[in-house]
């Protein structure tokens, strides 16, 4: 997910997406811990993901501008 997609979507939108990677990264270290990951990185790349979002949301919050 790039900078500019979360850039373009509302708090609602950005809350929704937020749950739904919690429920991806959940999944894929339940596959993790019974050797069924298929690609490791993935996990990363969720967590990033994650990251991106809440910054993003603690940025609007306490009114920071981009």
């Amino acid at each position: 997910m790039k900078t500019n997609e979360i850039k373009d979507m509302t708090s609602a939108e950005l809350n929704e997406k937020l749950g739904e990677l919690k429920q991806e990264l959940f999944n894929l270290r339940f596959q993790h811990a019974v050797n069924q990951l298929d690609n490791p990185m993935r996990m990363k790349a969720v967590k990033k993901d994650i990251a991106r979002i809440k910054t993003f949301l603690r940025q609007q919050e306490s009114g920071v501008q981009q």
